[in-house]
């Protein structure tokens, strides 16, 4: 097809226009074909009712890779923009009238009106936009600063990897079960184990936070050398890090189903507890998940049958002498917050 050359998908009863629809955005590998814009449109489309139920009603954050996911592709950070690839945390100019917002505020005071997706041809909208990446807020729209969802997030540091976060998932699906929790787990795309708990809209967002915290430190009780809640990356060491400050308020993860930018074009597949140990992150692909979403459905079809009270997490942290822990440097001082300082470079650290 010529670059100026577009065609019609049916999105959910809606006709989308696709251009360049062969545009390659993941290159090919030895393992898989390459990947086009048409591929990736598609490919939401078929996994409609799951990714959907990742996202309606929620403020998302887009990753767009416009250009395609390529070697010399430069991505837009907080501290640096300007690169070909970048995350859109306000509804882009000419999007269509049944593409809905929500209004979120950022840390500094900011506020941002964020696509909301409502039906599936909001996704297959923002793919054809060039999104590969959904990022959810844990929140939906008519309560923006009440977040229905604890995320779990085991994050492999170096020297550990994606049979490492499985065997801390195992662990704290039995401490999820002591709590009384239903905990839905899925692959980040990368090394990662994502898990979800849906709670109760009666907590801040530092609350949430807070119970993070407390779950992370219990495995790191139970797990020793195994499993770190520290932020500090020189203090982690080849252990899983508990990353709570996926609970703060303008942090996110990318959601079931996403697409991720890395080669071969893997997605975060949802799975059940019981297969989680005999996957591996690259057998879900664009390619492979809708053949297997046709087959199983959603592994994450029964997240909104129960919510659950943050109430014993909560007082776990209350009982740890230990307090707060560091947010991200991009925040301002939040209360209760211990010094934010790099140990290394901390000239009032005690030294052993």
């Amino acid at each position: 097809m010529a670059a100026s050359s577009a065609t019609t998908v049916d999105a959910g009863g809606r006709d989308l226009r696709v251009s360049n629809p062969d545009r390659v955005i993941f290159p090919k590998t030895r393992r898989s074909g390459a990947v086009t814009k048409l591929d990736v449109v598609n490919y939401y489309l078929a996994v409609g009712d799951g990714i959907l139920r990742a996202l309606e009603r929620r403020p998302t954050t887009l990753e767009r890779w416009p250009k395609g996911v390529h070697p010399g592709i430069v991505v837009s950070t907080r501290e640096k923009g300007g690169g070909d690839a970048f995350y859109q945390k306000r509804i882009p100019r000419g999007a269509p009238d049944y593409v809905e917002t929500a209004r979120i505020k950022f840390p500094s005071g900011r506020h941002a009106d964020e696509i909301c997706p409502t039906e599936v041809a909001v996704v297959g909208w923002a793919a054809q936009m060039g999104t590969i990446t959904f990022h959810p807020w844990p929140v939906r729209s008519d309560d923006v600063d009440h977040p229905d969802e604890l995320r779990i997030d085991l994050d492999p540091q170096p020297g550990t990897d994606f049979a490492d976060a499985v065997g801390v998932a195992a662990e704290a699906r039995v401490l999820l079960d002591e709590l009384g929790y239903v905990g839905f787990p899925k692959t980040s795309g990368g090394r990662g184990v994502h898990i979800y708990v849906r709670i109760e809209r009666r907590w801040t967002f530092t609350d949430v936070r807070h119970a993070a915290i407390a779950f992370g430190r219990e495995l790191e009780r139970r797990l020793p050398g195994q499993v770190t809640t520290k932020w500090w990356k020189e203090e982690r060491g080849e252990r899983i890090f508990i990353d709570y400050n996926q609970n703060a308020r303008d942090r996110t993860i990318a959601s079931a189903y996403s697409v991720r930018p890395k080669p071969g074009a893997p997605v975060s597949a949802p799975v059940t507890w019981d297969e989680l140990p005999e996957v591996a992150p690259e057998d879900f692909t664009v390619a492979t998940m809708p053949a297997r979403f046709s087959e199983v459905g959603d592994r994450h079809a029964a997240i909104d049958d129960a919510a659950h009270s943050l109430q014993p997490l909560l007082d776990v942290y209350e009982r740890d002498e230990a307090g707060d822990m560091p947010y991200p440097p991009d925040y301002p001082k939040m209360p209760g917050e211990p010094k934010r300082v790099q140990p290394s470079r901390d000239r009032d650290r005690k030294r052993n």
